[in-house]
């Protein structure tokens, strides 16, 4: 609970947890709190196993996903993106974290679910690992007749084969390398499609990782005056769906510079690597319930909004409709209860 208040009220340290709570000491009774201490804080940093959190947060998602919207495509498979962002680490504080010589630095692997924008399989890894490496021992659950965008970092094309296996659709940029010949040709329809091809790959040891053929499609980008070729076992989509679904890999992006920006991922309440896994969890625990609060009242407003309006209204003694119905132009000017009667 402690860590959790301090990914709502953007506290920066113990000392500010305490200050916090003591300042609303006689507002415990619902939450079970005897008494908030530095030290015992920072014993159960050190002690207390992180993964708890870990498993709370995949049973907060369970709840989550039966609230959430549908993706915006046509189609009915469940889109996801797999991507993963940098969290770097001063390495003086955090030795074990060791990413070059002289940096520190840690990696969130996020299989993001763009129904909800929610994810749905996480993973924190060194800032060495290779990003391939992690979603070949992981085995990030994807169910068959999914799709996925990855981006050329996943080129793998044993990993590849496997995902066709299992009837699971991916869609990826194609490296300026690879080697292949046409053996098929798709007509070529939609704005911006220069060619639609049915490809074998011819490298030595590739086309033993992968046989079956896959298709290639060519596309200008007017806006950034740029031809792309994309790469997909999907021979069902138009072209211009397969280029919208490797677009659509952008709100990963957005989701990591959002939890980056919004909840406390980048300084760390300790420094063992018990301490900084404890608070990416509860971090992303608290994204979550965010998430359910959003979608089962039906908040109107951004996650941003939402998670400004809690911060400020977060010991008021105010039912949660109340908070969530009010207009957040008049949150900074709302009246409090009158204090003067204190005195008397």
């Amino acid at each position: 609970m402690t860590v959790l208040y301090s990914q709502i009220t953007q506290k920066d340290s113990l000392r500010d947890i305490v200050t916090g709570l003591s300042a609303h000491a006689t507002r415990w009774y619902h939450l079970g709190l005897t008494g908030v201490y530095k030290s015992t804080l920072s014993d159960a940093n050190a002690k207390r196993d992180y993964r708890i959190f870990e498993d709370l947060f995949y049973h907060l998602l369970s709840r989550c996903r039966n609230l959430t919207p549908k993706h915006k495509f046509r189609f009915k498979n469940p889109l996801y993106t797999i991507d993963a962002t940098t969290i770097d680490l001063c390495l003086s504080v955090f030795p074990w974290a060791k990413f070059r010589t002289t940096k520190g630095a840690i990696k969130l692997h996020c299989l993001y679910d763009h129904s909800g924008a929610l994810p749905t399989f996480l993973t924190v890894t060194d800032g060495k690992k290779h990003d391939v490496r992690v979603v070949k021992d992981h085995g990030f659950p994807l169910s068959p007749d999914s799709i996925v965008s990855i981006d050329k970092a996943y080129i793998d094309y044993k990993w590849l084969n496997s995902l066709n296996v299992k009837g699971v659709w991916f869609v990826t940029r194609a490296k300026t390398n690879i080697d292949y010949v046409v053996v098929g040709q798709h007509p070529i329809t939609g704005k911006g499609v220069l060619s639609d091809e049915c490809i074998s790959l011819q490298g030595p040891l590739t086309k033993t990782k992968y046989a079956k053929e896959l298709r290639l499609i060519k596309y200008y980008d007017e806006e950034k005056n740029k031809m792309l070729t994309f790469l997909t076992n999907n021979f069902k989509l138009a072209a211009t769906t397969i280029v919208q679904i490797y677009k659509s890999r952008w709100q990963i992006e957005l989701f990591f510079k959002w939890i980056k920006q919004n909840l406390k991922i980048k300084s760390f309440l300790g420094t063992s690597k018990n301490a900084v896994l404890t608070q990416i969890w509860v971090a992303m625990c608290y994204y979550l319930l965010l998430t359910y609060i959003k979608y089962q009242t039906k908040y109107g407003f951004s996650l941003l909004q939402l998670s400004r309006v809690i911060r400020e209204t977060l010991f008021e003694r105010k039912a949660l409709i109340d908070i969530l119905t009010m207009n957040p132009d008049r949150l900074k000017v709302r009246q409090e209860e009158p204090l003067q009667r204190v005195l008397f």
